[in-house]
């Protein structure tokens, strides 16, 4: 996909992975329409990209909400990539130190803020992509989740959040499959331990190296411009489809993590 003219729609676009990815594409020549809750760190990205850049308070959860982003995206022409970087909480134990089990509501929210987002985001760009005119290769668009290697190897602590990253990953191959006829793509970005915002205010020099050590090579955390490369040679090849991709040096988690 040549991505000059694109129309980017960028869940989660306030920071970390959304954040590099909004400013690649837009380097590479989209319009970017940002969405995150945090509207002070929304604004900030769209004042640093400046042209072809809006910012839309977004609730991925909310059909109305990610409706109103759909239609920014609409008015600054056709929207052919949707990138679903947003965050959220990471659950608990399945028994606290009492043995009492974690509320099923706290199970619940960390699948539906993670797995029914995406594909909340999922079916409704897709609609919006299935209206615009076909690229020369029949190509409509392209649609990035994000899912963990905790999908594969989740640590104690992440029977949430493992199983709703593992049902983003279960789905791209199934979605794919039901937008190929449209020409729309489906592709997944599977990160290890990446130095991001998700760590507050740690300091990055010693996360780096604590969390580092464990990765095979290079031996650090990955940088969230490393996933916008990615996502970016994921838009403009073709045949990347139905996958998911690992981006972790080799990382594999142990039971209590890196």
């Amino acid at each position: 996909m040549n991505i000059t003219g694109a129309v980017a729609l960028v869940a989660g676009g306030g920071g970390g992975f959304g954040a590099a990815t909004a400013r690649r594409l837009h380097a590479a020549g989209a319009s970017v329409v940002i969405c995150d809750l945090d509207a002070v760190k929304g604004k900030a990205v769209v004042e640093d990209l400046g042209e072809r850049a809006v910012f839309v308070e977004t609730d991925v959860t909310d059909e109305a909400s990610v409706q109103a982003a759909i239609d920014a995206a609409e008015k600054l022409g056709s929207l052919r990539i949707t990138v679903i970087a947003h965050g959220g909480p990471g659950g608990g134990r399945t028994l606290n130190r009492e043995n009492e089990p974690i509320a099923q509501d706290d199970f619940m929210r960390v699948v539906n803020i993670f797995l029914g987002a995406s594909y909340n985001l999922i079916r409704m760009t897709a609609a919006s992509m299935a209206k615009t005119e076909p690229l020369e290769t029949g190509e409509r668009g392209v649609i990035i989740n994000t899912a963990s290697i905790a999908a594969f190897d989740g640590t104690i602590g992440q029977a949430a959040y493992s199983a709703a990253k593992g049902g983003i990953v279960g789905m791209t191959l199934p979605i794919a499959r039901d937008l190929s006829p449209i020409g729309v793509r489906v592709m997944t970005i599977a990160p290890g331990t990446f130095l991001t915002p998700a760590f507050g205010d740690a300091d990055p020099v010693k996360l780096d190296a604590y969390w580092g050590a464990a990765v095979p090579f290079p031996k650090r955390m990955g940088r969230p411009e490393e996933y916008a490369q990615l996502a970016l040679q994921i838009c403009e090849n073709p045949y990347l489809n139905g996958e998911t991709i690992r981006l972790d040096g080799a990382l594999r988690f142990t039971p209590k993590g890196a």
